[in-house]
Formats: C-alpha cells, structure tokens, sequence
C-alpha cells in the first residue's frame, strides 16, 4: 500500500491502536481516526498533525450511523483497521446482560457497523479490513466468557466477509496478539489480582509491525490470520 494511502482506525488513542496510528502517519498516510466524542476528538487530533477525527460512540452501535451522517466521511478509504476493544472479566454465574452487552456492542457489533457503511469505499479501492482480535477470540478461558464471546464473533465476522468480499478485491485480516502491554492490560492484571509487569508481555509496537506487513503485502497474496505470541 504505497503512497498516500488513507486508513480510518479505531482505537487510536492508545495500545496497538496508538502504535499503529504512529507508524502510518509517520510515513505520511492520511489517517481518519475514530473517537467515541468530540473531546477525545480533539485530542486526537492534536496528537496526529493533519489527521481527520470521526466521532461516534461504538458503546451504541445503533447511533453509529446517525452520527456519521452529520460528519463528511473520506471519500477514500484504503484500509479500515479494528484495533478498539473493552474487556470485563468475570464467572458466567455473575456476568450481566449489561455486562455482557458491552462487550458485544463495542467489540463485535460496532465493527460490524463500522465495516457496512465504508464497505463502498474498501470495494471501490480493492482495499483492507483487519480487525484486531485476540488470544480470547481462538481459545476462552474461565472468567473470560464474554470478551471471548465477542472476540469468536468477530473471527466470524471477519471470516464471512472474506468470503464475500474476496471476488471484490478487499482483504480481510484478523491478527490474534497475546497479552500486549498497554492500558487495557493493566486493567486485565487489576481484574485478576495480579501485579502487572508490562516489560512481560507483548509491545504494542511489535503488534503494529505484523498489521503494517499485512497491510503492505503485494497485491498477489492476503494474510488471513496471523497470531502473536509473547516471545520471553
């Protein structure tokens, strides 16, 4: 993806999604990155020179669209990068509707949403979609029912619309990393009562080189799952 090539992210602000946002403005792509308000917008964008703000709250998927209409989307749009996400831990005998829903709104729904209303623009610039899924999306493990829930929904979501949207010429990628070390790590550790030791797990920048490689294969190939493990 040579060139001034323009991704909308989400997730941006920090983790994976900041590393990878740092990565591709620094060669001079246009960015339009996603903000759940106009604050965080603003904030965004003062942290990415030149980048463009798309704000909608991914918490309420079912507003995404009618948020979206009253801003002016890129007409271009040659990468469309899942990297937001939100975890709450706990036992099946005590998760919530609520607690449940959360989860599926942000990290299955809303993307989901947000694929449909750029899905013209991926078609008309053959371009990708990765969603940054995770460990939790391939195996669930106890006190993990419904981030896990969410993140199967989402290697669904993205396997069936690699199937759709193979013989328009838009990839599709999902990339599994391990624990990678960033903010929602620490509220991991929090979570399970553990001391958090980010220099243990993954660097986040160690995540944004395997979505940069995906995203800059030549055309005659696809990454279509890639995980990441911790490698000490």
């Amino acid at each position: 993806m040579a060139g001034m090539a323009t991704h909308v992210i989400t997730g941006a602000g920090s983790g994976i999604g900041a590393a990878v946002a740092r990565r591709l403005h620094a060669r001079g792509d246009d960015l339009v990155l996603h903000a759940r308000d106009a604050g965080r917008a603003k904030e965004l964008a003062a942290e990415f020179p030149g980048a463009r703000t798309l704000v909608g709250d991914l918490a309420d998927p079912d507003r995404l669209s009618w948020a979206f209409s009253h801003q002016s989307l890129p007409d271009r749009v040659d990468s469309l990068l899942h990297i937001a996400g939100v975890v709450e831990l706990g036992p099946v005998g005590e998760l919530t509707p609520k607690t449940w829903r959360h989860q599926l709104d942000v990290n299955l729904i809303a993307p989901a949403e947000l694929t449909r209303h750029f899905l013209p623009q991926l078609r008309a610039s053959r371009g990708h979609v990765v969603f940054v899924n995770s460990g939790a999306g391939l195996n669930a493990h106890a006190h993990w029912a419904a981030y896990a829930a969410s993140k199967h929904g989402l290697k669904a979501l993205a396997d069936s619309l690699r199937h759709e949207e193979h013989g328009n010429g838009v990839r599709v990628t999902s990339v599994y990393p391990g624990r990678t070390a960033s903010p929602m790590q620490a509220k991991v550790h929090r979570q399970e009562g553990k001391d958090y030791d980010p220099g243990r797990w993954i660097d986040p920048e160690s995540v944004a080189t395997t979505v940069l490689m995906a995203l800059d294969l030549p055309r005659d190939a696809e990454v279509n799952d890639l995980t990441v493990r911790p490698g000490r």
